[in-house]
């Protein structure tokens, strides 16, 4: 099936009531063989922000609703139940030069990898997800459902990127070129780091967390409209704000946010290096 045929099709099938099983089964592999070769996307760039491809969620969403669930591993050590058409992925099977290195991670059916991408072990990229050329995923990392991460990133140690898979129509968590997420960074619910931010370890982001820029006097907030957005360069820290209400005056309680204490400078610049050299 031609992939320009493919949107189409998804939807016809998405709609029906009791999709033909031969025809869905025809239409997710083809889409989950262009997620892997990095022509279809659930996001990409589109007049200088990003646009959100539906029919890509909708085709994923429609082989978990038409695919049965079937039994592997290697007994008696490794027992799997997953649905059939999420087998785990041979990134060699692409062709390009990509490094997952041995000890416990898995990459889900219809995910991309592009080249040059080395993922550290154990690690986990879920269906939907697309990797730049050159970035790093280092261990006990998650790169969720439909995560966009751009080229050159380096997502370290622990950093979870959650999936938005539902509703179809949200924008995936977006990361874009150049960025660098430090251990134990969490984003989700389509949180989008801008080109060449730095996060520092430990910075959580989502719809609920203010982002206090300190270099501009203004706050960054997700609206209905907009998710929260990392501006690019922006280096990015922990921080906390004052809890309202007597309870929380009286015990001194503080809520999570994240602060922007500069952007990106040669100094930043130096520090990167040094990290890439290490690497």
């Amino acid at each position: 099936m031609r992939l320009d045929e493919l949107p189409e099709e998804i939807e016809q099938l998405s709609r029906a009531a009791a999709p033909d099983p031969a025809r869905a089964r025809s239409a997710i592999e083809a889409l989950l063989d262009a997620l892997e070769r990095g022509e279809a996307r659930a996001a990409e760039p589109h007049a200088g922000g990003w646009r959100i491809n539906a029919w890509v969620k909708r085709g994923i969403l429609l082989a978990f609703r038409t695919s049965a669930s079937v039994a592997s591993g290697i007994a008696p050590v490794f027992w799997f139940r997953d649905r059939e058409v999420f087998t785990t992925q041979d990134p060699g099977r692409s062709g390009r030069n990509v490094r997952v290195v041995p000890g416990g991670t898995t990459v889900r059916r219809g995910a991309y990898l592009a080249d040059g991408v080395i993922v550290m072990p154990p690690a986990y990229v879920n269906v939907g997800a697309w990797v730049g050329e050159g970035s790093m995923v280092d261990s006990h990392a998650l790169i969720g459902s439909c995560a966009q991460v751009g080229r050159g990133v380096h997502v370290s140690a622990a950093v979870q990127i959650g999936g938005v898979l539902e509703p179809v129509g949200a924008l995936p968590v977006i990361v874009e070129d150049g960025a660098f997420l430090g251990g134990g960074c969490g984003l989700y619910e389509g949180v989008q780091v801008g080109a060449g931010a730095v996060l520092a370890p430990g910075v959580i982001l989502s719809r609920a967390v203010p982002l206090f820029d300190l270099v501009h006097g203004r706050i960054e907030r997700a609206s209905a409209e907009r998710p929260l957005t990392v501006p690019p360069r922006a280096v990015v820290v922990p921080g906390s704000r004052r809890a309202s209400g007597e309870l929380a005056e009286a015990e001194g309680l503080q809520l999570a946010a994240a602060v922007i204490v500069k952007y990106r400078d040669e100094r930043t610049e130096a520090a990167l290096a040094l990290e890439e050299a290490l690497r």
